[in-house]
Order: C-alpha cells, then structure tokens, then sequence
C-alpha cells in the first residue's frame, strides 16, 4: 500500500495522504511519492480541482522523527538537497495551476501546516489542532515558513514560530489559516459543495486569476502592477474563454466549460 495515493472522479482528483500508523508524518520517500502525484495531477488537462486529504485521526504530524534524526547526521550537501526536495513539495502544491482544496480531518504540526497553509483552501473539522513545535526541538520552521507567513501575516506567524503553542481550528480560522471550519459529520459535504463552485467558473480564468494574486502580492503597488492588471484584463476579454463566458452571459445560457 502506497503512503501516497491518487484518487479520481469525473474533473475531481485527490492525493490522499495514507500513513496514518505514523499520524501521515513525512519522510523523504513518502515526499518522493506526493512529488510524482502532483506531477501526474499536474499532467492532467482533464482535472480541475485538486483536494489533499488524509486517512486516519490525524491530518499530518509533520516531519518524521526519525528521519529529521537520520537528516542530522548528513553531510552539509545532503541535508541542503533534502530539506529542498521538501521545500520544493510545498513550492508545487502552491502553484498548482488548479484550485487545491486541503481537507484537514484532524492534527496538523509542522509540515503539516505547511501543506495546509500552501492550498487555496482549507476546510477542517473543530477537532483539527494546529501547533508549530520547532523551537522546542532547538529547530525552525524553515521551509513552510514562506507559506505560513503569507496565510497569516508577519506578527501571528512570529508569535506562533516562537512559542510554539497548540491552537485550534476556530483560532486557524480566524488568522486566516483555514477558510471554513464544519461539524465533522459536515466536512465531506463543505468540500463537495465548495468543489461544485469551483468547477462552475472557468478554468483558465481560475488559474490566470490565481497567478495573478502571485503578481500583485509580490510586487509594490506601482507602474509594473498597474500596467500589468491591464493587461491581463484585455488578454481575458480577448481570449476565447472570456468571449464565451460573456457570450453565454447575455443569451442567458450554460457557457461550455460547464458542459463538458
């Protein structure tokens, strides 16, 4: 049985995380395998919604412990390419081309959080508990950091980077962490539902309008930002997409990516 598997229906796929005798901990196979995922995922012009989810209690635990141990005894070469390939994991899920949903069933520490906080969404249950530990173990959260701080914002992510305290999904929510916490018995409903919308809006769009979050968050408010959004309006109006979508909108009809 694979720790990492890919499950698919109609324009839905999802990577389920399935180690849950470890909690879903991460080690560098168990990274190797959600690497290939993405990538076949990725490969797929059929899919448009990508959900991460997780068997068992736990959504993920992070790190495993007793790779981080093995990681401490590398040389400094091999310890630099292995906390890449992990870095790299939260890189891919963060510019996936389709809209990610993450599926938080349970705890989530560490890296964890790290694939939580680099999905568009995330949906919990209130029994989901977040905590980044690191400094208790005289480490940093080094490679979620990037995506953490852009869920969060500066002074929430500091604040928990350095107490490393336990909090809950109401308190995720509200730092921005999550985008809706539901009754456990709800959480598969909340994400049909939320993965309904989605595959109702056009799926070039949804991509062009996800990199253009990159393009503006990344960039002072100036001349480049500004005659960049321009552009990219008049490439949408132009496109075939955009032309259907307004085209249907004024004959009061289904535009076709809702067709096929």
């Amino acid at each position: 049985m694979s720790d990492i598997e890919i499950e698919k229906s109609g324009r839905v796929a999802s990577i389920v995380i399935n180690r849950p005798e470890r909690h879903n901990a991460l080690d560098i196979a168990m990274i190797d395998e959600f690497h290939a995922a993405l990538d076949q995922v990725a490969a797929d012009r059929h899919i448009r919604v990508l959900q991460i989810r997780a068997r068992g209690l736990s959504f993920c635990a992070g790190a495993d412990i007793n790779w981080m141990r093995r990681m401490a005894e590398y040389d400094a070469a091999s310890n630099i390419a292995d906390a890449k390939r992990l870095a790299g994991l939260f890189e891919k899920i963060a510019f996936m081309t389709v809209p990610t949903i993450c599926v938080v069933n349970g705890p989530a520490y560490g890296g964890g959080i790290g694939i939580v906080s680099a999905c568009d969404f995330a949906v919990a249950a209130p029994t989901a508990e977040f905590v980044l530990s690191e400094v208790k173990l005289g480490l940093i959260p080094a490679v979620i950091s990037p995506h953490i701080i852009r869920a969060i914002g500066v002074n929430a992510a500091k604040r928990l980077f350095l107490s490393g305290a336990k909090f809950g999904a109401v308190e995720a929510q509200r730092l921005g962490l999550l985008s809706d916490v539901v009754p456990a018995a709800e959480l598969d409903t909340a994400v049909a539902t939320l993965t309904k919308q989605l595959l109702e809006n056009a799926p070039e769009a949804m991509a062009e309008a996800k990199e253009l979050v990159q393009f503006v968050a990344s960039r002072p408010l100036g001349r480049e930002v500004i005659d960049g959004t321009a552009e990219r309006i008049a490439k949408r109006r132009a496109s075939a997409e955009g032309k259907e979508g307004l085209t249907a909108f004024l004959e009061k009809r289904t535009p076709a990516w809702r067709k096929d």
